[in-house]
């Protein structure tokens, strides 16, 4: 499938793209000819993100996209925009009786406001020329019992969810399809870290995810939208 997509001169964001996932989400789109676009927290995580040099990576430090002002103007100096994937986000488990009112907004904001921003400036810098939008959701988004001792962030994700949803539906006729993916725990060094007797096996591997993704984001997909596509793997 990653064969026939041709990304040339398709300049796409990236929000996480520094991370494990969005590394892998950027080294794919690069090796198919896309220009991404990574905007970054700050200078530290720019440092750490091993793509960072490749011709067809800009990198910008814009701090947090919780900002709305932050977001417009990052954005507002891509185009033409193709696409817009939105992986950043924060993760934080506890049960909701020790979840106070900080950590709430804090999900919220590095989930569900983020992206909401993302979307909003995306879909503004595509009118009248089309594009795909890319979120990411998790597997608490669409099995809400499984979110038991990480309440805050399954509320976030699910509100993710409902977003890609509705926007979907209400920029379907601008040519914009929007999608997400919904990943159960992927393999990634840190989560090996957080659960080291955990069997990684059954876990799907972050360059799986990234495939789906891209997918998506592509020009070959050209009718689906309004997916929360579950990329669970064999867990």
């Amino acid at each position: 499938m990653m064969e026939t997509m041709d990304f040339r001169g398709r300049h796409i964001v990236v929000s996480g793209g520094a991370g494990a996932l969005g590394t892998a989400v950027v080294g794919m789109l690069i090796e198919a000819g896309a220009v991404c676009h990574v905007p970054c927290f700050h200078e530290a995580e720019a440092q750490h993100f091993r793509l960072r040099d490749h011709k067809n990576v800009k990198v910008t430090i814009v701090g947090s996209l919780a900002d709305e002002a932050n977001v417009a103007s990052f954005y507002q100096n891509i185009a033409p925009l193709w696409a817009s994937i939105h992986i950043a986000g924060g993760f934080a488990a506890a049960p909701l009786r020790d979840t106070g009112v900080a950590v709430l907004r804090q999900q919220l904001d590095m989930n569900f406001v983020s992206c909401a921003l993302c979307c909003r400036a995306a879909v503004t810098a595509m009118a009248g020329a089309g594009g795909r939008i890319v979120n990411v959701a998790a597997r608490p988004a669409l099995e809400w019992r499984s979110g038991a001792g990480m309440v805050a962030y399954t509320a976030s994700k699910a509100a993710v969810a409902a977003l890609t949803v509705a926007l979907a539906e209400e920029v379907a006729k601008d040519g914009i399809l929007v999608n997400a993916v919904a990943p159960s725990i992927m393999d990634t060094q840190a989560n090996r870290q957080a659960m080291p007797k955990a069997d990684y096996a059954p876990w799907p591997k972050v360059d799986e995810v990234a495939a789906t993704i891209v997918f998506l984001a592509s020009p070959d997909n050209r009718v689906s939208r309004g997916g929360i596509v579950p990329v669970y793997g064999k867990s």
